[in-house]
């Protein structure tokens, strides 16, 4: 690849104390949710605090390809004029969901219902992901649904005469697949049942009630039944938990520092980050705490607090899959042994995480050994290095607060995927305080 070619990298190393108030991009996962909800209502939605990232953005952009008119009156807000539950126009092509994985797999809900035909296609990264955990339980539904031979994207779907409702058992604990069964289930005949090994976040659950349809959730289990409608209503986003999680992180392990993070999400599936750096020894305090749209927020009070390692509990790890790589960054960090287990799903993200991690932690000097379903990590120092992010935007954002503690510079090669779920990441780390710059 050449000079003028390569792609994107970040220098950073030893910051001072990280300081301020700051608020954090919207909620990813809500933002996908909200805009696909309000398109396939009647009626005219608001949603605030909507994520201006590249994955959410595609998705806004997939059903203005298909007849939703969507407006962009201020940055974090949309205006979205719902067309109705079978409102939609077949596209004049195929639909590119770029690096969004969560809008590929509920969007094969949504599409298995329709009078058209589509293809999804992604990036080079997405292209990548496993696709047939979605595609074999949407076919039990009579969704003629097809991957590629390796049972990856692009993912092609034929319109049917009729969907029936099933009563599934998830084989992984995956919001992804259980929502893509429930949007399949809005347009199938009787009762849609999806049943999880282990709860799992239920945002789409708690919007389809939102927007009027009757949903039946408990832990592990959401009942719907098909017939409904959709009605338009308001969504107010709060920030981003996995976002907040690096600041928090880094404000955890670079000594003498202090921030507040203002509004974030606290979903009881999102937060096991929270609760496992406070059994490390965290201190982060939850100030301001009220609900909004259905959802408990706060702000985040954290102090620079030494940490030690522990056992992360496998029942903390479905709610916090994708803050895995900055809890390895904290483990990095702590004094003694942090060991995780049970976490063979990180290994089919947008990079096999588990690996990634691994083998960052390893070029700056940390002990650290992967197994098969985790890793043992040994906390230490950080050393100087290059890092490879694998094109993953958790991994390069989790080594860029792991550089603010190093001994010496650290470079993260191919940055350009950290847009897809927190443009401005770098800007807002060096507000705090931090120490990171493009690389000349």
């Amino acid at each position: 690849m050449s000079a003028a070619h390569a792609a994107p990298a970040w220098i950073t190393g030893r910051a001072g104390a990280l300081s301020g108030i700051h608020d954090v991009p919207g909620d990813k996962s809500l933002s996908h949710r909200a805009v696909m909800l309000a398109a396939l209502a009647d009626g005219v939605s608001r949603i605030d605090g909507f994520l201006e990232g590249a994955d959410t953005r595609a998705t806004a952009a997939i059903f203005a390809r298909m007849g939703v008119r969507i407006e962009a009156p201020a940055d974090g807000c949309r205006i979205v004029h719902g067309v109705g539950l079978h409102g939609l126009r077949a596209p004049d092509g195929v639909l590119d969901c770029g690096n969004a994985g969560t809008a590929m797999r509920l969007l094969a809900g949504v599409l298995a219902g329709q009078r058209f035909a589509t293809t999804l296609v992604g990036d080079a990264s997405l292209s990548r992901r496993p696709m047939q955990r979605v595609a074999g339980p949407l076919s039990t539904m009579g969704v003629d649904i097809r991957t590629s031979d390796d049972g990856t994207p692009p993912l092609r779907l034929q319109p049917v005469a009729t969907l029936r409702g099933v009563d599934h058992t998830c084989a992984v604990a995956s919001a992804q697949v259980k929502s893509a069964l429930l949007l399949a289930g809005l347009y199938a005949e009787g009762d849609t049942v999806v049943r999880e090994p282990r709860p799992t976040r239920d945002y789409t659950e708690r919007l389809l009630q939102a927007f009027g349809w009757q949903v039946d959730a408990a832990p592990g289990i959401a009942r719907l039944r098909g017939g409904q409608r959709l009605s338009a209503t308001d969504v107010r986003v709060p920030g981003d938990f996995s976002s907040a999680a690096f600041l928090l992180v880094a404000a955890t392990v670079v000594p003498g520092s202090e921030l507040v993070l203002r509004g974030v999400g606290l979903h009881p599936r999102r937060t096991g980050l929270l609760h496992v750096l406070r059994a490390m020894g965290a201190d982060i305090r939850e100030d301001n705490t009220r609900m909004e749209g259905g959802e408990s927020i706060a702000d985040l009070h954290v102090r620079h607090a030494p940490l030690r390692g522990i056992a992360v509990p496998q029942a903390a790890i479905p709610d916090m899959i994708d803050e895995f790589p900055v809890l390895a960054i904290a483990a990095a960090c702590a004094e003694g042994a942090t060991v995780v287990t049970g976490a063979e799903e990180l290994r089919v993200k947008e990079s096999d995480r588990l690996h990634a991690m691994a083998c960052g932690l390893a070029a700056l000097g940390v002990d650290v050994r992967e197994t098969p379903g985790g890793v043992v990590i040994q906390g230490g120092r950080i050393g100087a290095g290059s890092i490879d992010s694998f094109g993953d935007h958790r991994i390069a954002m989790a080594f860029a607060v792991g550089g603010q503690v190093a001994t010496g510079r650290v470079r993260i090669v191919d940055v350009g995927n950290v847009a897809t779920s927190y443009p401005g990441f770098d800007a807002a780390l060096r507000r705090a305080g931090g120490t990171l710059r493009d690389a000349g």
